[in-house]
């Protein structure tokens, strides 16, 4: 069965120049093996392909039942440069939890 993303978690989003910082925490703690399976950055470099251009990277925060994915040449340049509607990046955090994967 597959379900979407934000039915298991939800998440937070944050920035630095061009790099937007997405975290995906589990609402339940049983079901962080499952996103920890399934939610790689491979996943989510192809989900957001056209949007993050460069390197996304993994990093896991089993304590608190969280993936955080680092994704460089996302932001159209940056707040300072960027003349995107959403030059944070917040809307990206939205958008990752539309990935769909197998529960």
């Amino acid at each position: 069965m597959r379900r979407k993303l934000h039915e298991l978690a939800h998440g937070r989003a944050g920035d630095k120049g061009d790099t937007s910082i997405l975290s995906v925490i589990a609402y339940r703690p049983e079901d962080f093996l499952l996103l920890r399976e399934q939610v790689t950055a491979s996943a989510v470099r192809q989900h957001l392909a056209g949007i993050a251009l460069g390197e996304v990277r993994r990093f896991e925060l089993p304590h608190l039942h969280a993936l955080q994915f680092v994704c460089e040449r996302a932001l159209a340049g940056g707040v300072t440069t960027s003349l995107s509607l959403d030059a944070h990046g917040k809307s990206l955090s939205s958008a990752l939890l539309e990935l769909e994967i197998e529960a």
